[in-house]
């Protein structure tokens, strides 16, 4: 029986190989095809590579998360520190994801050292926690190119440059309202913020984010096809501050 896997030298009715082709010649072809078939494969490969590379981005995505919507979703049940009573917390920086015009990297490779311990917790005030501080560098600060310090810093500064609306933090009880109403609220606390640099999610009909895209300077600007994802709901719910 033969061998599945191998290639028969091509031969006459009579079994005897065809004219002008010896088995050297066969194997070089056979050489020439592998490397062909495997070609995608190392270009794809190296495109990967590529696309995750340290510092390669086109614009980043600043996240902030409405802390009492997701307290309810997740964060009572992980008893996170961030959810309890008294703790005030609005809008909290998820991150800041370097982004390409399509897609993002992640988990890219990088020389720098991890964030110390006081790094993380000098960030719990704005993202609830030092370990969201510690997983969002992890994720998406080491595509940054920048050091953990000056990654954390720069998300500082994108929080800081973003005006909350001051009147969803006076909301006495969970209210249901359009998403859009969430966008028009940050659209009207930050003028050079336009539609199009903006976008509000939505989970298991809660206000989830708002997302806004900035340059690399931290200048807003559109966002890529893939980040806008307006969410559609007329009756969100959304959660007072705890």
């Amino acid at each position: 029986m033969k061998s599945p896997n191998r290639i028969p030298y091509p031969r006459s009715t009579s079994g005897r190989l065809l004219p002008g082709v010896d088995r050297m010649t066969i194997r070089r072809l056979i050489m020439v095809a592998a490397l062909v078939l495997c070609s995608p494969i190392l270009t794809a490969a190296n495109a990967s590579a590529e696309e995750n590379r340290a510092g390669t981005f086109d614009y980043y995505v600043l996240a902030l998360s409405w802390s009492p919507n997701w307290c309810a979703l997740e964060g009572d049940a992980r008893e996170s520190p961030q959810c309890r009573r008294g703790t005030g917390f609005g809008w909290v920086l998820h991150g800041l994801w370097p982004q390409y015009h399509r897609g993002w990297p992640s988990y890219c490779r990088t020389l720098e050292p991890q964030p110390t311990r006081a790094m993380t917790e000098d960030m719990a005030d704005i993202m609830g926690t030092p370990g969201l501080a510690w997983h969002q560098w992890r994720k998406h600060g080491v595509c940054s190119g920048l050091s953990a310090r000056a990654y954390f810093d720069l998300s500082r500064q994108a929080y800081d440059s973003v005006t909350r609306p001051a009147v969803l933090r006076q909301l006495d009880r969970p209210v249901r309202l359009p998403a859009s109403l969430i966008e028009e609220a940050f659209l009207r606390e930050n003028p050079d913020i336009s539609h199009d640099m903006l976008t509000v999610t939505c989970r298991d009909g809660r206000i989830q984010e708002a997302r806004i895209c900035l340059s690399k300077d931290l200048a807003p600007v559109p966002c890529g096809r893939d980040v806008i994802r307006d969410c559609a709901l007329k009756d969100a719910l959304f959660a007072p501050l705890r």
